[in-house]
């Protein structure tokens, strides 16, 4: 908490600072997203067979709200931190130009509440009115919509997706241990690369998000941040949510990562596993988009280390 508090308080000028370019740059009318919203579409009803297409779609950056799941500062797959390290400085960069913008930024590291009690972001999601809409089951896991009945789950993921060397996770649970955390569950707050604003807000309730939501009038969202086939589908605040709460909800494909182990069916590489379970999204769930459709220049791509090899 002191940790907390002393950033804080170093931090009190870059976020009046912050706030006070950020209220002349909304004064004028920011321009409007355009993106373009790829899906999965079957080409019969009932073929099962599908065909991928493309819409354009201009969203309000005024009534548009990115969500980031547990981008942890930890986490007991190694490999998964190592993933997750690559990708947030090009994920920062997007929070930055779509919080100028206008875009309502929701920082959501689930389990860390603790760490930001007093924060500005964290005082305001706490402090948002109960929606006169809130679904009856916004507080809860989603771990499957109707539309997905119609498919079969892409890849298995029943050992918790861990893709580690089996000595080198030992190694990295011994290290966890020896700094006082717990092994299976070592996160603490969000990674420091993507910076939080006073004009944020930090939950990891989907109560509170969904009064965030409702409170900004706020129908458009985006989530961004891991793991796409866990904690990014089927947190309360997760895309299963928002689609089938009526929310326009897409997943930004370059900017999130998946618990899959490549020793596992379908016994495909862990990115191809990825882009497996983010085809099942657009087939059953929502559209994607790509971080270049804000920021420019090209999506992100990983480095693709080395895989596990059993």
């Amino acid at each position: 908490m002191s940790q907390f508090l002393g950033c804080l308080n170093r931090g009190r000028c870059m976020f009046s600072t912050a706030a006070l370019v950020l209220s002349a740059s909304v004064a004028f009318a920011a321009p409007a997203l355009q993106l373009t919203l790829r899906k999965c579409v079957e080409t019969k009803p009932a073929s099962g067979e599908f065909k991928v297409t493309t819409a354009a779609a201009t969203w309000n950056p005024k009534q548009t709200a990115i969500i980031v799941c547990d981008m942890w500062d930890l986490h007991h797959c190694k490999n998964a931190v190592l993933r997750e390290g690559e990708f947030a400085p090009r994920l920062n960069d997007l929070l930055e130009k779509a919080r100028e913008q206008g875009v309502f930024i929701i920082h959501a590291p689930s389990s860390c509440m603790k760490f930001y009690e007093g924060h500005p972001a964290r005082e305001r999601a706490k402090a948002a009115p109960k929606a006169i809409n809130l679904p009856a089951d916004i507080a809860s896991w989603c771990r499957q919509i109707p539309a997905e009945e119609a498919g079969k789950y892409p890849i298995d993921q029943t050992d918790g997706g861990e893709d580690d060397d089996p000595a080198e996770h030992a190694a990295w649970a011994a290290e966890l241990k020896a700094r006082g955390l717990n092994p299976r569950a070592p996160w603490t707050r969000q990674i420091d690369v993507l910076k939080i604003y006073e004009q944020d807000a930090i939950s990891d309730s989907g109560v509170e998000v969904w009064n965030l939501l409702e409170q900004r009038g706020i129908s458009n969202v985006m989530l961004v941040g891991v793991h796409v086939n866990m904690c990014v589908a089927g947190r309360p605040f997760g895309l299963r949510q928002m689609a089938k709460n009526g929310k326009q909800v897409v997943l930004v494909r370059d900017l999130t990562d998946s618990m899959y182990n490549p020793a596992r069916w379908p016994f495909v590489d862990h990115y191809r596993g990825t882009e497996l379970f983010i085809e099942h999204l657009e087939k059953y769930v929502c559209p994607t988009i790509t971080s270049d459709q804000i920021l420019g220049g090209k999506p992100f791509t990983f480095s693709r280390k080395p895989q596990r090899k059993d």
